[in-house]
Parts: C-alpha cells; structure tokens; sequence
C-alpha cells in the first residue's frame, strides 16, 4: 500500500483479500522451492554420492548443493513476503472495522462525512437554562490522538468539537465518529508503513551464490519480518489455555500456518507446553541463533555466561548422537532456562523428567555436566527399554546459597514443571505412558511441591528422589503416587541429606548461647528424637517418610576423604557410582522391581 497517502475512503474501499490472494501465490512459490530444494538433496545428491566416486562427480555434487542453497534461499524469503502480505492484511483488519462502523453510524444519524474526515451534523432542539431552543448545525474535525481501541473518547470534553461548547446533542456524536474515523485512519497509516519498510527489504541479491553475506540477509530479513508482524503472528497463540488444547489448536493450523512459526516467530512455539516435541525442537533450533545474537549484543557477565552455554548447546546440537537430543525450551530469563530431551519423550514409552537443585544456571556447567545426568539416565534406561527418553527441565530458577534455605524457588516453578509434565501426558502417543518424576538436591523439593499442587503432578507414575534435603511432606504417600513408587537415593557421605532441621537448628542455636557446644547437641537431638528430620521435612530415607530407599555409592567423606560435596554430585554418573545410575535407569525403564534396596536410616 504504497503511493498516494491513505485516506478513510481508500481504507474503506480497501479490499484486504487481494493481499492474501499475494501472500498465497507466494506461499506456492515458496513450497515449491522447497519441494525442489528437497528432491536436489535426496533423489540427486544422495544418490550421487552413492553411487558415484570420482572428481566430476564430486564436482557435481558441488554444483547440486549450490542449486540446494538457492532454493532454500527462495523458500524462506518467498516466505517472508507471504507473512508480511498476509500479516498486513490481518492488521488492517482492525482498523478498517471501525472506520466502516464509524460510517453507519454516521448514515443511520443522517451526518454527512466530508472528504477531509469531518463530520457534519444537524440542527437540533435542546435544553438551555431558559427552556427549549433549537441549536444550529455544525462541523466536527477529528483528533487521531488516541489509539484505535479507544473509539468515542476524547481529549476535549464531548460537546466540544471546535474547541468550545456546543449545546447542539448531535455534536458530541459527530465528534465520536469523527475522531473514530481520524483513529482508524491513522492506525492504518502506521500499520501500512510499517509494512512497506519490511516488504522494501525483501529483495533477491544479485547473482547464484548463496554465500554468508546473503545468509546474514535472510537473518536480517527474518528478524524485520519478525519485529513487524508480531501482533500478527501472536494472535490466536493459545498461551493461557491447557496444553491438551494447545495441542489440538496446533494440530489444526494450516501447514503455511505452522511453517510460519516455525521459520519466522519460533519463540512463540517452542517453549509451549502441548505443542509436540519435534515441532519444538525445530521452532527452538531456529530461535537459538536469534537469541545468541541478541545476548552478543549485550554487555555484562550474565550475558556472556549464557552466551557461552548457548554456544555450547549449540555445539552439541550438531554433534552425532546415538541417542537422539532434542532442544524443548531455551531462554535467557532469570538465570536461563533450558529444556532438552534425549529420546523423543513423544514416541517414548517411558518419560523421565530430572529437576536440577541448588547453583544451577545456564552456564558452561549445565552444559557440560547437568546434561549429561540427562543423557547418562536416558542410555541407561534405553539398556533396559531402548523405547525409553530423559529430559533434563531447567524451567525454573533453581536457588543460590543465599536462597537455598527458602522454599521460594520451589513454589515458584513448581507449577511450571507441572504443566510441563501435563504436556508431555498431552503429546506422547502411547495410550499409557510412563512417566518419572526426578528431582535431585533442591529439585526434589521443587518436585514435591509440584506433587503437593492440586491433583499432583500430571501423569506421574514413578518420583525419584536424590540427594533431598526434604520434600516438604513428612510421608512418601503424600507425593501422590503412593509410597511404592517414590523412590530415594541418598548417599551416607551426602551432607545435603544430613542437614539439620529448622527446628534442630533453631534449638541447637538456643542451646549454643545457653550453656555452650554440649547443651547445643542436646537440645538440637530433643527437636528431632528420631534423628530423621532434615530441613525441609522427614528424611526421605528415613523409615518414617516410608520410601523405597535404593543403593547408591556412598561417596567420598566430605571432610575424612576431603570429598566435600562430591557425594552428591554423582548419583546419575555410572564412571563414579554405577549401582546409582542403574537403580535410576531401571525406574525410569519401569523396572523398579530389578532394583537394589537399601535399609532405612
């Protein structure tokens, strides 16, 4: 809609399906190149390679993959121009309404709209404080002032049109769709500029080669297209409902629909609990460099460390795996959020979900060493289920040291990971998955208390706790799942399983300024005669919480061993305690009754 400047009656005349019409085209245009883009790799460049060994056919090959590029390259900027097409027209949409209902309603009254948006209206007969008179006519200009939502209110009082007041009743109404009609046209206006910037944009470069500097062109031609239809592309995203109808909404969009999300506003999609896993990793595979650039522009230590785990993640994105990883979620909030599957939890028959506790962030750290629990638990469970997938759920902030005493942290992600839980109920296609909760350290707090929310954790048939320092519930078959699938490991040498309850310290502490060191100790064992509290609740190891205690390695002795908190570190890595990782690997396998028991504390 470049051209002649828009007024009320070319938006009124405007006939928006003639955009979409565009953006279809396009939209052939753009499956075509793909379809062609498709058939160059598969039925000619694959079976060349096969077949062939030589230095023509080699170049060939060359050649192929060159002609693979330039069709990507049509498919995803012909692509662009079918959103900005179709995004336009939907946003024109709102203005466009109103203008028109703006002129029934001026119709209906018998006012005239003039050329220039002004709106005449009638003499009338109205109240003055001596009775009855009869008003003359007038005019009423609009005021664009204030935005397209806001129809009929303006600035001035109503019933002053031209600045003074005007006891004439039909003035105040002139002025409501006078000023309507100079909002919707200035909306347009806005909306029509916005979109003629972006469409200028999306020009072919010149000749075949599709090289970086045309590739950092289609980054920047996304991210404009992003930024420009963004109201577009998030109406109708189902943000607020249940990932059950998250996922029928999704399964019932239009292929051009999804292809959209997925190339253009994949940050809208691929942390969306219910929609599916494959989908997911694809959206949040394409978000990822569009959030490494934007976290490389910025300055700081908290920028440059997530900067750095997304590299990493990055990184082992494009390493061959035998296990298959998928990338669920990925953020930069708070201390940045990560959500990666090894296995499709989508075609999976068993489904663990591992919370992480205390200090972890998205650092170099969780990509080095908290996805690996991941994917150590998910080959060990494929050993006995290989129709078996691990995820590792950083949606949360897990607690600092200054914050680990506090259930904050808990309760605030708690319903995240529920609902998670509930999305992966929503996508997996076996009829009765099984599903592990895992938390370990303060994640088996943060698991509990999702246990404890309404109706517990979706789908939930088996919760494995490590390393707890409580749970908040004091009995295991208040988790949920009942006390014969809630599971604990905890090593002797683990201090995070030994520390001392609220009520122990508080009594200990009492004691200490009372009479010193022994009176601490006594008062400290009187607040937990059964030597089974920890801080935030029963022991789960201990025989009044009545859980299924596994074995585990014990650990090095955190001061004998100068071990320190080594002990709890290792329960998913089969290199330093094997018996550990099995007995995780046989639950999440739905094989619990193959485990090796331990006595209760």
């Amino acid at each position: 809609m470049t051209g002649p400047i828009l007024t009320w009656q070319r938006l009124r005349d405007l006939n928006r399906t003639e955009f979409e019409d565009a953006g279809d085209g396009w939209h052939e245009v753009s499956g075509r190149a793909e379809s062609d883009r498709v058939r160059v790799e598969k039925a000619m460049t694959a079976k060349l390679r096969e077949t062939q060994a030589s230095e023509s056919a080699e170049a060939a090959v060359i050649r192929l993959q060159r002609l693979s590029s330039n069709f990507r390259y049509v498919h995803v900027e012909t692509g662009l121009i079918r959103t900005t097409l179709n995004g336009l027209s939907a946003e024109l949409a709102g203005p466009q309404t109103q203008l028109r209902q703006a002129l029934e309603d001026a119709e209906s009254l018998k006012f005239t709209v003039h050329t220039d948006g002004s709106v005449s209206y009638p003499a009338a007969v109205g109240e003055t404080l001596v009775g009855e008179d009869t008003h003359p006519g007038g005019t009423a200009q609009g005021s664009a002032r204030l935005p397209l939502e806001m129809p009929g209110l303006g600035e001035r009082p109503p019933g002053f049109p031209n600045g003074s007041f005007d006891p004439n009743p039909n003035a105040a109404k002139a002025e409501a769709i006078a000023d309507s009609i100079a909002r919707a046209v200035r909306t347009a206006t806005e909306i029509d500029d916005r979109y003629a910037k972006a469409l200028s944009r999306l020009k072919a470069a010149k000749g075949l080669d599709v090289t970086k500097a045309t590739l950092d062109d289609v980054f920047r031609d996304t991210a404009a297209v992003r930024t420009t239809a963004s109201d577009y592309l998030a109406q109708g995203v189902p943000n607020k409902e249940t990932p059950a109808a998250r996922k029928e909404w999704w399964d019932g969009l239009t292929e051009e629909r999804q292809q959209e999300y997925l190339e253009i506003a994949p940050e809208l999609i691929g942390y969306l609990d219910g929609i599916p896993a494959t989908v997911r990793d694809e959206a949040n595979r394409n978000y990822l460099p569009v959030l490494i650039d934007e976290l490389a522009r910025q300055s700081g230590d908290d920028a440059r460390t997530k900067l750095d785990a997304l590299r990493g993640i990055e990184a082992k994105l494009g390493e061959p795996s035998k296990v298959p990883m998928l990338l669920l979620g990925i953020g930069d909030e708070g201390n940045g959020r990560a959500i990666v599957a090894y296995g499709n939890p989508d075609t999976s028959k068993n489904v663990s979900a591992y919370v992480p506790g205390l200090g972890t962030k998205l650092d170099k750290g969780f990509v080095d060493g908290t996805l690996k629990r991941g994917l150590d638990t998910a080959k060990g469970a494929r050993i006995h289920d290989p129709s078996s997938a691990a995820i590792v759920w950083l949606g949360y902030d897990a607690p600092n040291v200054a914050t680990v005493m506090s259930t904050a942290n808990a309760e605030a992600g708690a319903p995240a990971y529920n609902q998670f839980m509930d999305g992966l109920k929503a996508t997996n296609r076996d009829d009765d998955p099984h599903i592990t909760a895992i938390g370990h350290s303060y994640g088996s707090l943060t698991v509990g208390t999702a246990a404890r929310e309404s109706g517990g954790i979706p789908a939930v048939d088996d919760i494995i706790l490590l390393g707890s320092p409580g749970v908040g519930v004091d009995k295991a078959e208040d988790l949920g799942v009942g006390k014969d699938h809630t599971f604990v490991g905890a090593a002797d040498n683990d201090p995070v399983t030994k520390l001392p309850s609220k009520q122990q310290s508080a009594a200990g502490f009492v004691g200490l300024l009372a009479g010193g060191p022994l009176a601490s100790y006594v008062a400290g064992d009187i607040a937990d005669q059964g030597d089974d509290d920890v801080y935030f609740g029963k022991d789960p190891a201990s025989e009044a919480f009545g859980a299924r205690r596994f074995e585990v390695d014990d650990g090095p002795h955190p001061i004998l061993d100068a071990g320190g908190f080594d002990a709890h570190s290792q329960y998913f890595t089969p290199e330093k305690d094997q018996m550990s990782a099995n007995n995780v690997a046989l639950i999440v396998a739905g094989q619990s009754e193959r485990i090796k028991t331990a006595e209760w504390r």
